[in-house]
This record gives structure tokens, C-alpha cells and sequence, in this order.
């Protein structure tokens, strides 16, 4: 039974986990407080509280593992934060499963693209932050020991999205001077895509691979499509005073690799998302608002 440690057992990484397990692997996941592990307690794996960016704590469970994925989360940190968890993190991580297949899941914010062009793995990466270029960083340093990248595009998917929680709470808005693309990817298709990378052998090692649907879209499309669906307005035009928590970027981000890998998404847009999960999921949201 092949091992796999799941160093951030958080939103993605739980339902990593779960389809691994699901799998026959034999799975363990580390969270960063006691209140996640708590939550996690009935799940049918190991649960253990680590703080990565700390050696000796890794070392301290430290086992034999065939893979490990890197994808703890920032929680919302500064650069420093980033360079504890992600940097210092993956580090750990290396010195500590020196034998093992290690994922490292970044972000397509390392992709700085402003024009609405379409970007590939080969394409330039000028992050605009400091936390892009640590990503960078971290990403480097994987690959130079043979691991893989995944750049995980804007995440949604049951209880999580960020367009919807906007549209719904009022503080959305349609800029009419900036039309730009989002780039989203829900959750099950990133397992799926990890699952995928974790278990095929690729023809070369050290491989990056963009994690994202098949369609970019609009922001002020997915606004139209949201205020059609649920009957109601859409968001006031203007611009927005609101930053970007993924930065001020315009790009269409290609999975065209990770789909000749082998990938296919059962989330493929936006509004298949919305339909078949994220809807249902916000539905009590939506009933008190629309009331």
C-alpha cells in the first residue's frame, strides 16, 4: 500500500486526501492548529498538527512516505509568512522525505500577462508581489530535485467562491474601463489533477502543470451569468476600490498540457460549476438574501 503525506490538509488538501485514500493509499495529513485537526478527527486517515516551517516538528513525525504534497496554506499571510510556510516548508520537506515524489502546489499568479493573451507553462513570470516571487522561489527549488509544479488557478467549489460571496453580500461591481479574465478551478478537478500527477509517470521529471478549467471567462460575464441564474440585478458599474486578492492581472491561463497528460476536468466552466455544486451549496445564503 503506497503512502502519501497531505502537508496541508485544508480545503483542497482534504479532498485530496480523500480521493487517495478512496484509492487504497495509505494516506496522513498535517494541519497547522488544533481546531482543524479536530474537525478532521473522524476522517479514516492519520491526522497530525505540524507546524512546516518549523524542522524539528517535521522531523518529529517524520515516516516513510512514497509522495508528498506540499499545499499548506498561507492563511492569508504577508510575504513573510509565505517565506515560513512555503519556503522554509518545502525545504523541511525535502531534507526530511529525500526518497519521496513531491508535488508543491503554487499559484497562476506568477503569470503578471496585463493584455488578455493566453499563457502556457513556458510562458514569462514576472510576479507583481513579493509573495508571487517566493512562490517562484519555492517552485525552483522543487524542480531542481526532480519534483512537480502545480499552478492552481482561483479555487472554488462547495461553500468557497469568491464572485458568488461578492455578488450575493452586495460588494460586487462591473469596472467598464477593465474587462479582464478569471481564471477559476474547482476543488474536486484539483484532486483530481494531483491524483493524476501523483500516480502516472510523466517523460521527464521535474514538471510544471497549470491546474485550471477549460474556459477563462469575463468577470463581468460571470456577474451576467450569476444575475440571469438567480434572478437579480447585476452589480453596479463602476470601478472597483476593492484589491485584488490574486492581484491586477489579465491573462487566460492553458490546461492544454495537463489535458494531453491525461486530465479532464468534470468541472470544464464556470457555469457547470456553479450548477452542479456551488449553488446547491450557497443555497441557504441565496434563500435569506433573495427574501
Amino acid at each position: 500500500m503506497p503512502r502519501i503525506l497531505i502537508a496541508g490538509c485544508g480545503y483542497v488538501g482534504e479532498a485530496t486526501g480523500g480521493l487517495f485514500h478512496s484509492a487504497g493509499w495509505q494516506v496522513e495529513g498535517w494541519v497547522h492548529s488544533k481546531e482543524s485537526a479536530a474537525r478532521l478527527s473522524t476522517k479514516p486517515y492519520s491526522i497530525q498538527v505540524i507546524d512546516l516551517s518549523r524542522r524539528g516538528e517535521v522531523d518529529k513525525y517524520a515516516g516513510s512516505f512514497d509522495a508528498v504534497i506540499h499545499c499548506a496554506s498561507s492563511r492569508g499571510g504577508d510575504a513573510e509568512a509565505y517565506r515560513q510556510i512555503y519556503l522554509n516548508g518545502a525545504r523541511h520537506l525535502l531534507e526530511s522525505f529525500p526518497k519521496a515524489k513531491i508535488l508543491f502546489t503554487s499559484s497562476t499568479t506568477v503569470y503578471a500577462q496585463r493584455d488578455g493573451s493566453w499563457v502556457t507553462e513556458e510562458s514569462e513570470t514576472k510576479p507583481l508581489r513579493e509573495s508571487g516571487r517566493i512562490l517562484l522561489e519555492v517552485e525552483n527549488l522543487i524542480l531542481e530535485k526532480g519534483g512537480t509544479v502545480a499552478r492552481l488557478a482561483g479555487i472554488y467549489g462547495p461553500g468557497r467562491s469568491a464572485l458568488l460571496t461578492k455578488f450575493l453580500n452586495g460588494t460586487a461591481t462591473v469596472d467598464p474601463n477593465n474587462a479582464r479574465f478569471v481564471n477559476q478551478v474547482h476543488r474536486d478537478d484539483i484532486a483530481s489533477a494531483l491524483f493524476l500527477l501523483l500516480n502516472r509517470e510523466p517523460q521527464q521529471a521535474a514538471q510544471i502543470y497549470n491546474i485550471v478549467d477549460d474556459q477563462p471567462i469575463l468577470q463581468s460575464e460571470c456577474y451576467r451569468w450569476l444575475a440571469q441564474r438567480l434572478n437579480r440585478p447585476l452589480p453596479p458599474i463602476r470601478k472597483s476600490d476593492q484589491p485584488r486578492k490574486r492581484g491586477d492581472t489579465n491573462k487566460r491561463v492553458s490546461n492544454a498540457k495537463l489535458r494531453r497528460f491525461g486530465w479532464t476536468a468534470d468541472y470544464p466552466t464556470f457555469g457547470d460549476a456553479m450548477e452542479k455544486s456551488i449553488l446547491p451549496s450557497f443555497a441557504d445564503l441565496i434563500s435569506n438574501v433573495s427574501c
